[in-house]
């Protein structure tokens, strides 16, 4: 395939020619509706829909023939289901079929109602007829080196690409030696800060990469819209507080064994939780801005994540031991 039909709608690749099954449907009313609907080529998974046409699961073949009769399709379906928005190109369908490794995606409009299928025999039609798991490995690392073929360019445009990203990282390095260097008096009164502040900030880095993984992966597979962003905000802002507070135990218990210093350690331990909350929230609002932005959320986000993540981490670290010790 040449670079224009990678840009193509994935919408023009996707085929029309499958059964959709009810949320209600029993193995056997399933099986029948099969028949007499027909299936078309290549049929690998079966999609759920409700009773407003909705995408609510996926059934691999396999789970269909092998399940009971009286099963009911709700238990047995899968209900996590990614899927490729209607308005995406056939370049994106190849970055989600790389990522995920599967070999069929429905595609969805709007209302998440399926409007097509689009399978992995797009890219490599023999593959499909293939038992063997290594051809199938073969295939998606065969897209993947397509694909960045078809985003190759040339050193210079690369550099001139991703410089400017880069450029926020030592902007924020520059921010972060101000910051110490403001905070210089509070750091020679207590040593134990500098000692951690290493750890503190890698926990940060770490968490807030985690994040960033998680929100581009989502964002590859959905249609993020300010509804998707609230929802994703607090589950993130959920697990941030759980890791804070676990870490952050961690971290005050090692502190306070190691120097005996009860308040160098709460200020520590209460770093840790407030870094890894900026750190959660960073790698998900970072990328999410990013892509409503139209930038290449894989290039541009990684180094405004950190950078923000290390600047509100030492700002938040540096300003409570300045006032707690």
């Amino acid at each position: 395939m040449d670079k224009e039909q990678f840009q193509r709608p994935v919408i023009e690749f996707a085929r029309a020619d499958f059964p959709l099954l009810r949320a209600g449907m029993t193995i056997g009313d399933a099986l029948r509706a099969i028949r007499e609907k027909g299936v078309g080529d290549r049929i690998i998974y079966f999609y759920v829909v409700d009773e407003e046409a909705r995408l609510v699961g996926v059934l691999p073949a396999r789970r269909l023939l092998t399940s009971a009769l009286e099963t009911e399709l709700d238990q047995v379906m899968m209900r996590r289901v990614v899927a490729v928005p209607q308005r995406a190109t056939l370049l994106d369908a190849c970055d989600i079929f790389v990522l995920h490794r599967f070999f069929a995606l429905p595609v969805v409009d709007e209302g998440r109602r399926v409007v097509g299928v689009v399978d992995v025999g797009v890219f490599a039609a023999e593959v499909m007829e293939s038992e063997e798991p290594q051809r199938g490995d073969e295939l998606f690392e065969s897209i993947g080196f397509r694909v960045s073929q078809v985003r190759g360019a040339s050193p210079w445009r690369a550099f001139l690409y991703r410089f400017p990203w880069l450029l926020s990282t030592i902007g924020s390095g520059t921010v972060c030696a101000l910051l110490a260097g403001a905070f210089e008096a509070t750091l020679a009164r207590a040593l134990v800060v500098s000692v951690f502040l290493a750890l503190v900030l890698a926990l940060a880095e770490s968490v807030s990469i985690q994040s960033m993984t998680l929100t581009l992966q989502s964002l590859r597979s959905s249609n993020p819209t300010l509804r998707w962003f609230w929802l994703a905000v607090g589950r993130e802002l959920g697990a941030a507080l759980l890791l804070g507070v676990a870490c952050g135990a961690v971290v005050f218990g090692v502190v306070w064994m190691w120097r005996g210093e009860g308040a160098a350690a709460g200020v520590v331990g209460l770093s840790v939780v407030g870094a890894v909350v900026i750190a959660c929230l960073s790698g998900l609002v970072v990328p999410a801005v990013v892509h409503a932005l139209k930038w290449d959320p894989k290039i541009a986000a990684g180094p405004v994540t950190l950078g923000c993540t290390d600047v509100l981490t030492l700002l938040l670290y540096f300003s409570l031991a300045h006032w707690l010790l």
